[in-house]
């Protein structure tokens, strides 16, 4: 099972719309035809989809996902509206990959940069959690651990610590997978029950800067996207950077 992650598009009605130094659609379209050599089973798309929160930003994503000729999913970020998503394409909370298990979760707090869970969703996960006990992958936008930048990690997670003390019971969580950092990343977080990976992933269109203490882009970096493969309880990840 071959899962390709692609996130933070910030895509506008204006097809020809810039971003702070590029182009997003047509950064994103480069992107969906080199993940394409990878030959994903399912694409994931973890939040900020559109920029500017207009029905035509979301069409232009959903022609440019369903591109790629595979299943795919997403989830809201900060800058995105639900209910326009849902409209154009169900948000679903738990997917089947075979021999894993991928549960989505909503870190989106209205009108805030920041994520929450929320006790009511970290119970809920608890609850899926006892379901079933073969191997699982989280999917946020919010990081759920600081990533060394004072400014993003003012604007991650917000009940961080309260996730992982929910997760301190289930050893099936191998990997948590978000957005919002528009650069590369990954670290493990020690529970009683095992180490969970945590994979940032690059932004289809800017980046920004990795450990600057104030908002910065990082200009000399290119677009990505993360490839996540499972093979029987194994999990091997890597990021790929595409040319403009």
């Amino acid at each position: 099972m071959r899962l390709i992650q692609i996130t933070d598009c910030h895509l506008h009605a204006d097809p020809e719309a810039r971003s702070r130094v590029g182009f997003p659609l047509r950064q994103l379209q480069a992107v969906i035809e080199h993940a394409r050599r990878q030959r994903p089973d399912i694409l994931l798309v973890t939040g900020d989809v559109s920029e500017d929160e207009t029905p035509l930003s979301y069409r232009h994503a959903v022609e440019a996902f369903s591109s790629l000729e595979c299943p795919w999913f997403w989830l809201p970020g900060n800058h995105d509206l639900p209910q326009c998503m849902a409209e154009q394409r169900e948000i679903l909370d738990d997917i089947d990959l075979g021999d894993w298990r991928l549960l989505v979760l909503d870190t989106q707090v209205s009108g805030q940069p920041h994520g929450e869970l929320g006790q009511a969703q970290l119970q809920t996960l608890a609850e899926r959690l006892e379901e079933d006990d073969k191997p699982t992958l989280l999917a946020m936008h919010h990081p759920p651990v600081e990533v060394g930048s004072v400014w993003m990690d003012a604007i991650g997670l917000q009940d961080r610590e309260a996730l992982w003390q929910t997760l301190a019971a289930y050893g099936q969580v191998r990997a948590i997978l978000f957005g919002h950092i528009h650069q590369a990343f990954a670290s493990r977080h020690s529970l009683q029950e095992g180490e969970v990976a945590v994979y940032g992933c690059p932004s289809t269109t800017d980046q920004f800067l990795a450990g600057s203490p104030e908002f910065a882009i990082d200009e000399a970096s290119r677009p990505g996207y993360r490839v996540i493969d499972l093979k029987g309880k194994t999990l091997t990840t890597w990021v790929e950077r595409v040319n403009l």
